[in-house]
């Protein structure tokens, strides 16, 4: 893939759209504010939104909430000539590193549990480790704790330091690990199900993290009976009215479904890490995909807030639009 961060000559200063920008900020912040609240919840019990509502606490997170959009206004006030398409690059930029961070991720973990796995499966772990890690190491709440999260600790360092999104090399990678269970099923007659696994693993990363740059790259399908007619100014009100309507609120159902409390259908696998029917046979990231979900809400959600910016852009005629190839659908 060729770099994701090609050089953008823009403006930083022109003409102001505050009440634009606080719109776009306030959901960013807001988004911020959920997320925080979300952990604080699940992780520590305290109340949320809706509890301060019924009369039941959770005064901190309204203040959360209250707190962030403050910063937002106060930081769309503090630079209120910067233009938007600026502020839509610079989004942009922030959420290409949290897909290569998600890049680099999947990659290392999917790397080592599956050779921890196939070591369990064939049962060399002892030959390797003393009996106690051998045991802990049949855990998921344990490879998840002392494994996963410290190679996905390494994967934010990477992803400063890299600038490609990683997405061919994930491609090849799956097709790479189809191969090998084409190849051990017929001709070795050997299968075990964490090679199923780490595939399922791996193309759920690549169609949910690359969804986002697929957005910013107009590669998403788009009915074009009428939108391939419209002029510069149309399309920009038919994006941001989009954007933010249909794109970011289906982000927040999203987010507020899946996110919902300790019982919810992200939050459960990620508080238990989960694993598959397959058990200690398996790979140990199950738990991880239920997330794979939120983090594609969260990068189109950002994604949409910066495409909303350059659609407003585009609608007020402003200079530096980005000339884009022909896609065929």
């Amino acid at each position: 893939m060729a770099d994701a961060e090609q050089p953008v000559v823009l403006r930083k200063y022109g003409a102001p759209a505050p009440l634009v920008r606080i719109l776009g900020w306030t959901v960013l912040a807001c988004l911020a504010a959920f997320l925080i609240n979300n952990i604080l919840n699940v992780g520590f019990g305290y109340a949320r939104v809706m509890d301060f509502i019924q009369g039941q606490g959770g005064a901190l997170a309204l203040g959360i909430y209250a707190g962030a959009i403050a910063c937002a206004v106060v930081f769309v006030l503090m630079t209120k000539d910067v233009t938007l398409r600026w502020d839509a690059n610079r989004i942009h930029r922030f959420n290409l590193y949290l897909i290569r961070v998600c890049f680099w991720s999947v990659l290392l973990v999917g790397i080592a549990d599956s050779a921890i796995a196939i070591m369990r499966v064939e049962k060399v772990l002892q030959y390797f480790f003393a009996d106690d890690t051998v045991r802990s190491l049949g855990l998921s709440r344990y490879v998840g704790t002392y494994v996963h999260l410290p190679l996905i600790g390494i994967s934010f360092i990477i992803a400063l330091f890299t600038r490609t999104l990683g997405f061919t090399w994930l491609t090849l990678m799956i097709v790479a690990s189809e191969l090998l269970i084409v190849i051990s099923r017929f001709v070795f007659s050997y299968e075990q199900a964490l090679m199923g696994d780490l595939v399922r693993y791996w193309y759920a990363a690549l169609f949910l993290f690359a969804s986002a740059y697929t957005l910013y790259e107009e590669g998403h399908v788009r009915v074009d009976v009428l939108y391939a007619g419209f002029s510069d100014r149309t399309r920009g009100f038919v994006n941001a009215f989009g954007s933010l309507f249909l794109g970011a609120a289906t982000a927040w159902v999203i987010l507020y479904i899946g996110l919902n409390g300790k019982q919810s259908i992200i939050n459960a696998p990620l508080m238990n890490f989960e694993i598959t029917q397959t058990g200690g046979v398996g790979m140990f990231v199950k738990y991880q995909m239920a997330g794979f979900l939120g983090l594609f809400a969260i990068t189109m959600l950002i994604q949409f807030v910066s495409y909303f910016f350059e659609a407003v852009a585009d609608y007020r005629s402003e200079p530096g639009k980005r000339e884009l190839a022909p896609v065929a659908h």
